[in-house]
């Protein structure tokens, strides 16, 4: 029976709606519609703008027929589309897949396939990797060329040629600024789709919902310590698990994005100088970049900037260097299925007292759950048992809250895999410390994580067995100063079958992405178990030690 709390108090529309960051962005344009909110080259945006075209690019996408379950992919650099397209998109009810801009034409073709995409919005710097997979896919999608006014005289190489049947600005045109958007039926309502690599070489399509979008968009205000107007550099890529949320984060504070094509030290050094950045997040390589930064290219800054970075923890002597350049250093760990970043190294100022043994092993450990997570833990995946909160017992890394993805795009068997028993099991091996910080000791997806793209092992394992002379191999993460980690390959021949490393590289070359390919190939017996399993551990050891 009810008690006095639940009778005659229900939902109704004025004291129940589903969460949704898209109305961040609507606030932010009527609270501070003078405010700049992005940043680009020679173009300003004012959060007026922002909404405005937002609103038009939901429009002109309806006016083709976009809706409810519509895939939309991009594939842009951090340029003001992209951002457009992280409200347009939903607002339209689509679905927004943005595409990696580093993958090969097949893996790019069969992620268009698997997300039966409708439109596709393809930078001119992409158009000819776009080309070649809309060659490839099944799908016939309408396709949209983004023209960059600002692409820099710089360019590393020329735009590309134009594919599509209209440009995006002629797109927006077309759309009204005055489109009655409405809030999604439900929060539930999937709002993106970003492929990872697992451990196939097929990747999975894992869901976001609008629900779990808005806490981050909250949450993330509240561990990179993002106030009023804080101005936020995009050396992350937006196609990285949405940036980590932060394209819809910046309007809760009504912040402004400066976009950034090609991450360069001059130029991000320029843009905290210039534009008073305080906040910016990316992989390894990115502060490397920073503290190996000439004279010539640094620029002095007077405001506090926060980097918050994802991979492994950053070795002292970069944390230093990271110190003596201006920046504070937040140590965050996630996956593509917790919307990115969901543990973070709370830091305690007590801890700044200890000797630098000490404090390397306290910044070692990933942290605790993010404030929208409800539950981390580790545990043994057979029993699903907590493992002792003793700092050596190994277990799996798990987690339970809204920060959590839908789950993988019809892949019934990987999502029910992924929630067996009620928590998402993560795939990496951690211990759990007394005072409940995770610290994480392996991957058990043998996933090599380089420049903060994951890189699935097998897959570069089934580019090398293509090759006629590779009888077996293994590949497995280096430590890499700049790139974080890169892939090695161990190699055995076949009989009378020889191959030198540079063949071997131009093979892999051929078959995959430029990033996935081993950067060092060593010819060695390779460990087995007794049924013929790799050993990949002891490969581990070997590259260790050598």
């Amino acid at each position: 029976m009810s008690n006095a709390y639940e009778r005659d108090l229900d939902k109704n529309p004025a004291n129940y709606q589903p969460l949704t960051p898209l109305s961040y962005l609507e606030r932010a344009a009527k609270v501070f519609p003078d405010h700049v909110a992005i940043i680009h080259g020679s173009q300003r945006l004012t959060y007026r703008d922002f909404w405005r075209r937002s609103l038009q690019l939901a429009s002109a996408l309806r006016k083709h027929g976009i809706g409810k379950g519509d895939t939309v992919s991009v594939m842009l650099s951090n340029t003001p589309p992209m951002l457009e397209a992280h409200f347009g998109v939903p607002m339209a009810k689509a679905v927004l897949h943005s595409l990696n801009t580093r993958l090969d034409a097949a893996v790019i073709a069969f992620q268009l396939d698997h997300a039966e995409s409708r439109v596709v919005i393809v930078d001119r710097e992409f158009s000819g990797v776009m080309k070649a997979a809309l060659a490839l896919a099944k799908v016939k999608p309408l396709v949209i060329d983004y023209d960059d006014p600002d692409y820099g005289e710089d360019a590393p190489y020329p735009k590309g040629e134009r594919i599509g049947t209209l440009d995006y600005e002629a797109l927006v045109d077309s759309g009204d600024p005055d489109f009655g958007w409405s809030m999604p039926d439900d929060e539930w309502d999937a709002i993106s789709l970003n492929y990872t690599s697992g451990t196939t070489g097929n990747p999975k399509g894992v869901v976001y919902h609008h629900r779990g979008a808005a806490l981050m968009a909250y949450t993330n205000t509240i561990h990179a310590g993002m106030g009023k107007h804080c101005v936020y550099l995009w050396t992350l890529p937006m196609f990285h698990c949405n940036g980590w949320c932060f394209p819809w984060t910046l309007a809760v504070q009504a912040g402004t994005h400066v976009c950034l094509r090609w991450v360069r030290a001059r130029a991000v050094y320029e843009a905290i100088a210039d534009h008073g950045v305080t906040h910016l997040c990316g992989a390894p390589i990115v502060m490397s970049l920073l503290i190996n930064a000439g004279d010539d290219e640094r620029r002095d800054f007077p405001q506090a900037v926060t980097f918050s970075t994802a991979a492994a923890p950053p070795p002292e002597a970069v944390l230093s260097g990271m110190a003596d350049a201006g920046f504070s250093v937040t140590h965050l760990y996630g996956l593509t299925e917790t919307y990115g970043p969901a543990v973070v190294n709370e830091w305690h100022g007590e801890w700044d007292a200890l000797d630098k043994s000490a404090a390397t092993a306290k910044k070692a450990r990933q942290g605790v759950r993010y404030a929208a997570l409800e539950e981390l833990t580790v545990m043994d995946p057979q029993t699903m048992v907590k493992t002792p909160a003793d700092g050596e017992t190994i277990g799996e890394v798990m987690f339970r809250g809204n920060i959590v993805m839908k789950g993988y795009l019809k892949n019934r068997k990987a999502s029910d895999e992924a929630f067996a028993g009620g928590w998402f099991h993560s795939g990496d091996l951690g211990v759990m410390h007394p005072d409940g910080y995770i610290q994480l000791k392996d991957r058990s997806k043998d996933i090599i994580i380089s420049g903060g793209e994951n890189i699935s092992s097998i897959e570069v394992e089934d580019a090398l067995y293509k090759h006629p002379a590779v009888a077996g191999c293994g590949v497995i993460a280096r430590r890499d100063g700049k790139w974080g980690e890169v892939p090695v390959a161990y190699i055995e021949f076949k009989p009378g079958k020889t191959a030198t490393e540079a063949e071997l590289i131009e093979h892999c070359r051929s078959l995959l992405a430029r990033f996935k390919v081993p950067k060092a190939v060593i010819f060695a017996e390779i460990p087995k178990t007794s049924t013929g399993k790799i050993q990949k551990f002891r490969l581990r050891e070997m590259i260790d030690e050598s």
